[in-house]
């Protein structure tokens, strides 16, 4: 519309300055995409890496406390726990005259890499998603058995290093 020789511009964005905006929001979606997700699966491997050497340091400390004398061993076992449970539920000091107990652990971490999909009775039900490996177990084909050597994760993903979650 035209005044005294002015035009007059309605305020606002064309169609083309919209359709032009999306398609910038959407390339710039697409590349970031990837990089999010990678850096999500970095955290969860972040977060394996501890509960596992978290886990495992317990393991070993109660394999100590047996060496020490600090906990009572029955003839023939290996020496390590029975169960995860053990960890936290504790075991009596036998050199503590006042019967108090040894914990190793507050509570078991979940695997990560699967604890999105575990039921409340895997959670519950003493492997709290991790598979377990006996001291009689083979390292290359883990196995549960009477006790508690080693955990591992029982996911069956690869790492972004090429390894498999299982190896590490």
């Amino acid at each position: 519309m035209i005044v005294c020789g002015l035009s007059l511009r309605l305020k606002g964005f064309t169609l083309i300055e919209l359709l032009i905006t999306l398609a910038i929001l959407g390339v710039l979606a697409t590349l970031i995409t990837p990089v999010v997700q990678i850096e999500m699966q970095r955290q969860k491997e972040t977060e394996l890496r501890t509960a596992l050497r978290d886990v495992r340091k317990a393991i070993d400390a109660y394999k100590a406390a047996g060496d020490q004398g600090r906990i009572e061993m029955t003839e023939g076992t290996s020496g390590y726990p029975k169960s995860l449970d053990t960890l936290i539920k504790g075991v009596k000091d036998i050199k503590n005259p006042q019967d108090k107990k040894i914990f190793f652990l507050r509570r078991i971490p979940l695997d990560p890499m699967v604890s999105g999909t575990l039921t409340m009775e895997q959670k519950s039900g003493g492997s709290y998603g991790w598979g377990l490996r006996s001291y009689a177990s083979d390292p290359e084909d883990p196995q549960a058995g009477s006790d508690v050597f080693d955990v591992y994760s029982s996911s069956n993903g690869v790492g972004l290093n090429g390894i498999p979650y299982r190896k590490w």
